[in-house]
């Protein structure tokens, strides 16, 4: 059968005007979340999307002016800034810029050391001023920006962020005459900021260093000379030089030369691949031996490796549900803290004897202390943007954290036939004529018929007759959809295609059984024969069913528009639980929303296909997967994850890096949650010190941080 579907098309996000911005100093989850809800507000910003852990946000070049403003008045100091200046918003890993704040926690930490030694001695002393000098100027060092920006934010009426809660903690302290702790205590939350700061770019630097496949330069040749120059700068048929060692700084096709390619930044593939004239190269390959000229066939921006990293680092837009949750939850969490904080403070003195309000004064500030929630809003996002990071480096593109969510909860998994379950390499196997036809005649008939199409089964037939067709006698062309090809060359009418065809056409024909596809030819009418043609299945393809089932996927099933011989004999030798054959694209989208009615609650369904044919049935599933993605525009934007070689079992890779983020997303969460329900416990009975709930809280962030770049290196 000739299965032909009419193309679709799922964009990835609405990209028309919208241009990527770095928001250089934006080292805070809930600033960045902030910020987004802000932009939100105003007209034409109403789906602009802030990803945290890339640092970036898609924006309308117009609308920058007003961006800037709002951001300003969210988070003075961050900054929006051109692509160009990327590499800015990543801090160097030397220490040059550490120098300023090392010198402030330095003298601050020595001051308090001061105070501490000295406070009984300088407490009962005529110069008692001098402890409140040491303690304050200690205070002031470290957190003088952290006093400022609350102030600022009170004004705005901005109440439950971190720098209010620090502030109300600490100069509550001092109010109490807590002033060791105060200072201690903006001491560490500042020294915690310092490292968090360090471990998000350490975060960043490991997405940005596994996705380097952005080239630095291209060898452009001119008169037979080559000059080194930007990417960006190449236009379309151009040649350029690609040297050993050097990445394909864009796609083309290789006019001299012999090399072999390391595909594995784009492919996740170990083995080199074979590169010669008239061969496709794309950007991102790194070329491991010989010189190669290349002919450029797309600009930079066109390119495989600009598309690859457009896709990862904007995947961040479309978030998890469970991060989406911790968001919510922590608009709710800040100011319930508080609010019980003020409780604690207020309410005991006054109903328990004996009960002072300095004691609970303190301890109310001890719960302010532990209540923010930065290690959940900011290693969230890091842990699903470093899955997504993870799983582009083997191969496959996950188009946003809800994808990733989803499949963790793949119930079942729908496969196409034709080039996803098979190789989708075609070749003629038989030919029967009828009705007084020659078997070259039913050859040349089906030839005519497919020489405008290029569907594999079309290219197997041309291959197979060898003849030359005079394309000046086709005279009408007609391509139905789900049946063939009905065509009119030097006055006969040709109808090719499969059993609903000939069906369709009331043509009387004899039904055939063979050992592959079978295509049906008709001359004015009169069945003419019919042609099987083969097709084998992928060696990869029963590995991927095999762990698609350690994995826990319940059901595997295949839809095709293969006649139902075909369909049972591929089925059998995967030991696919169901398949369903003789499918037109409608009847596959219709036996895909059957399927999903039938699922459990929260369980996916996930369809995968060749992203261009299929794409109507792909945009419909929980989780659309195009196969062979590698240089298709098509089936990256069609699909929700995109398997970028021939290789099934990636997608049990892609369920793999799923489940071991969503592991490490629950490990952060239970971590974070767990320690300061211990703490705001242990605070409440007076069973712990502002000291000890800094460090629990600051160190609870740094552990979460680093536990999320573990989603960079699932095996």
């Amino acid at each position: 059968m000739i299965n032909r579907i009419a193309s679709g098309t799922k964009l990835f996000s609405d990209k028309h005007n919208l241009k990527k911005y770095i928001l250089k100093g934006l080292d805070c989850a809930t600033c960045a979340e902030k910020i987004e809800r802000s932009l939100n507000e105003f007209e034409g910003m109403e789906n602009v999307k802030v990803n945290f852990a890339s640092g970036t946000i898609l924006l309308d070049p117009k609308h920058v002016h007003t961006a800037q403003k709002i951001i300003d008045s969210i988070e003075p100091g961050v900054v929006l800034e051109e692509p160009s200046d990327a590499k800015k918003q990543v801090a160097p890993k030397n220490g040059e810029n550490f120098k300023k704040p090392l010198i402030i926690m330095g003298i601050s930490f020595l001051l308090l050391a001061i105070g501490i030694i000295f406070e009984d001695f300088l407490h009962h002393t005529p110069y008692a001023i001098a402890e409140y000098l040491i303690f304050i100027t200690a205070y002031a060092l470290v957190g003088w920006n952290v006093v400022a920006k609350a102030i600022k934010n009170i004004f705005k009426g901005n109440f439950f962020n971190e720098n209010f809660l620090m502030t109300v903690a600490t100069g509550g302290a001092i109010v109490i005459h807590q002033l060791p702790e105060a200072v201690g205590v903006m001491l560490f939350f500042y020294i915690g900021e310092f490292f968090q700061n360090l471990a998000i770019n350490r975060s960043r630097r490991s997405i940005q260093a596994l996705m380097d496949i952005r080239p630095e330069y291209a060898n452009l040749k001119i008169n037979g000379d080559t000059k080194k120059v930007s990417p960006e700068a190449i236009n379309v048929g151009d040649t350029i030089v690609v040297k050993p060692g050097e990445k394909v700084p864009l796609d083309g096709i290789v006019e001299e030369g012999f090399s072999f390619l390391d595909t594995s930044a784009l492919t996740g593939e170990s083995v080199p691949r074979k590169a010669e004239a008239g061969d496709e190269v794309l950007a991102g390959m790194v070329n491991t031996s010989g010189l190669l000229t290349v002919r450029v066939t797309k600009k930079f921006e066109e390119s495989s490796a600009a598309k690859i990293l457009d896709l990862v680092e904007n995947a961040g837009s479309r978030k998890a549900p469970t991060e989406k949750f911790i968001t919510k939850f922590s608009r709710y969490y800040t100011p319930a803290v508080v609010f019980g904080a003020l409780a604690l403070a207020v309410v005991p003195p006054l109903i328990i004897p004996g009960a002072t309000f300095s004691e609970w004064v303190y301890r109310a500030l001890i719960l302010l202390v532990i209540s923010c929630p930065c290690a959940l809003v900011v290693s969230i996002p890091l842990g699903y943007f470093g899955g997504i990071g993870g799983s582009s480096k083997s191969g496959v593109l996950i188009k946003g954290a809800n994808y990733l969510e989803a499949l963790t909860n793949l119930h079942t998994v729908v496969f196409d036939k034709t080039g996803t379950l098979t190789k989708g390499v075609f070749r003629v196997t038989d030919v029967k004529p009828s009705n007084g036809f020659t078997k070259q005649e039913v050859l040349k008939y089906a030839a005519i018929a497919e020489a405008n199409s290029n569907h594999p089964i079309a290219k197997s037939i041309l291959e197979a007759y060898e003849g030359n067709i005079d394309q000046d006698k086709i005279e009408k062309y007609e391509e139905i959809s789900g049946h063939g090809i009905k065509a009119v060359y030097d006055g006969k009418e040709i109808s090719a295609g499969n059993d609903r065809l000939l069906h369709r056409e009331s043509i009387v024909h004899e039904n055939c059984v063979g050992e592959g596809t079978v295509v049906y030819i008709a001359v004015d009418g009169t069945f003419a024969g019919y042609i099987t043609i083969a097709d084998e299945i992928k060696e990869d393809a029963v590995k991927a069913l095999t762990e698609l089932k350690k994995l826990g996927v319940k059901r595997t099933l295949m839809l095709t528009g293969d006649d139902h011989s075909v369909a049972k004999k591929v089925a059998s030798k995967l030991s696919l639980d169901a398949f369903f054959a003789n499918l037109l694209p409608e009847d596959k989208v219709s036996k895909v929303e059957e399927l999903m009615k039938e699922l459990p609650a929260k369980a996916k369904l996930a369809f995968v296909g060749d992203g261009i044919n299929d794409a109507p049935v792909i945009t419909r599933a929980d989780v659309g997967v195009a196969m062979g993605g590698l240089g298709s525009d098509a089936a990256i934007e069609a699909a929700d994850v995109v398997i970028m070689d021939d290789a099934p079992s990636k997608l049990a890779t892609a369920v793999g890096v799923a489940r071991h983020t969503r592991k490490i997303i629950i490990q952060n969460i239970v971590l974070a949650l767990g320690v300061k329900a211990i703490f705001v416990t242990l605070g409440s009975f007076g069973m712990a010190t502002m000291w000890e709930a800094v460090f629990a809280d600051v160190g609870v962030a740094l552990l979460a941080i680093l536990n999320s770049t573990r989603a960079l290196r699932y095996k």
